[in-house]
Parts: structure tokens; sequence; C-alpha cells
């Protein structure tokens, strides 16, 4: 590693991110993006829609729209003190950011009408997530959006996220499409043809992508996915570690992996 890049001073940033999943003709299908080549971490990468937890997603207001789960129980799940809520706001908000799908519903059980200017508005920060909840009333159902897995950036790295994902069924009528701006490309695609595609260079992706990845590929619907998420009640925090020869990175160590206790 570079003599001026200190990997200790790395501050880790908690983050969100959720896996949208759909019954198709062909079989179950997952939403993924493409970063931008430009983004400061993980560009080019195929991602699910995520990113950081801001300090707008803790907003004490937001508590009285969401719909199935509190700050007390989702910070239960996530084995944190206070403040858990907000993971599940963020992945909401994240979603509807990069992807244009709005996680939510009226309060009063009429269509909801998702307008692709709210979308930017929430991007740029003209509209907070609370703001719209309170224009529109309406609700965010978390109650359907499942924890299911946590990975931490290993050391190394110039950026670090300390990152929950989530599993949930996407929304009828909303199909999702990249932003132009942080993700570039977006496509449905069933898990195992991800997998095949990223075997074959032609998808570039995290470990933490493939991981999930592998796991959807053995449900057949959506509604099978977030039963089986519902059901993980205690996801293991998987933290990689990366192997230096000098300064050239060369592998990346699993937990289990031999030698990873020795890094």
């Amino acid at each position: 590693m570079a003599e001026d890049f200190d990997p200790t001073s790395v501050p880790i940033r908690n983050a969100a991110t959720v896996m949208l999943v759909r019954d198709a003709d062909i079989g179950l299908e997952v939403f993924m993006l493409r970063r931008t080549g430009n983004a400061a971490f993980g560009a080019g990468m195929y991602v699910f829609p995520g990113g950081r937890v801001d300090d707008a997603d803790h907003a004490d207001e937001l508590e009285p729209f969401c719909d199935g789960l509190d700050d007390a129980d989702a910070s239960a799940q996530l084995g944190v003190e206070s403040g858990g809520l907000a993971y599940w706001v963020a992945a909401i908000r994240e979603c509807f950011e990069e992807a244009g799908i709005l996680l939510a519903a009226p309060r009063d059980g009429s269509p909801l009408d998702v307008k692709a200017n709210d979308r930017h508005a929430v991007h740029d920060g003209s509209l907070s997530l609370v703001d719209l909840c309170r224009r529109d009333d309406l609700v965010l159902d978390l109650a359907t959006t499942q924890y299911v897995d946590h990975w931490i950036t290993p050391m190394g790295e110039k950026r670090r996220f300390d990152t929950r994902f989530y599993v949930t069924e996407a929304p009828d009528g909303q199909d999702g499409f990249h932003d132009d701006k942080e993700t570039v490309d977006s496509l449905w695609v069933q898990p195992a043809e991800a997998l095949r595609m990223q075997a074959a260079g032609e998808l570039m992706m995290m470990p933490p992508t493939i991981k999930n990845l592998r796991w959807l590929r053995d449900f057949s619907t959506a509604s099978a996915v977030v039963q089986a998420g519902a059901a993980i009640t205690d996801p293991v925090t998987i933290l990689p570690k990366i192997k230096f020869e000098g300064t050239k990175m060369v592998d990346i160590l699993m937990p289990g992996d031999p030698g990873y206790d020795e890094l």
C-alpha cells in the first residue's frame, strides 16, 4: 500500500442495499444496476440499489410513516442499541433514487403515482423522503423488506462500508431504471444468468453481490425469497481481508479461507 495512505484511518460508514425480486415468465428475476466508471467505490460494478445511511434517514418524524417495524424492533434485528430503522429507510430511499422504484403506498389505499421529478428531487436533496411521505401521505411498508446479510468492506480500501443487505418483492407496475448519474445501466436478470455472465467476464461484481446471487439462485418465486429472508434472524457479519504483496493486492480472503486468520 502507498506510504501516504493509512488504512486504519478510513472511517467505516453505515450503508444499506436492497435486492428487488419479481416473478417473470422465465422465473425469478432480480434488479441490478451498473455503477458509473467514475464512481469512487465499486466503479463499473453491477450492484443492487443501495448506498450510505444519511443523517436524514434517522429523522424521528419518519417513524409515523413507517408500517410494520419500529426503531426498537429494527435495532434488535441489527444488533445495535438504536437507530436501526434508519437502515430500512435508507434502503427505500436509495432504491427510489437509484432505481426509480418507490417501496411505499398511499395510506388511504389508492394507487401509487410515482413521479420522475420526485425521484430526482429526493436524489439531489431538494425534497426529503419525509417531506414526500408527508405531502402524499405515504406509508413505507417495512414489514416486507427482510434483513438477510451483513458485510464490512475490508481494511485496505480507501472507502469502507458497514452494509446491511435486504430483500423485498418489487411492487407491481414499477419496472425500474438507472439514474444515468451514479448508475449507467440496469437490468432484470435471473440470478443464475447473472452469475454465468459474471463468470464469463460480462458483468463485474463484488464478492457480496456474488454471494447473494448464489443465495437467490435457489429460489423459484419472489414470495419464497421473502419468506426465506424473514426466517433469517441473525446474519453472520462477513469481513473479507485483502492480501497484499508490497503495495499490490493479490487476493481477497473470506472467513474460513486458508491464511485468513494470519492477515
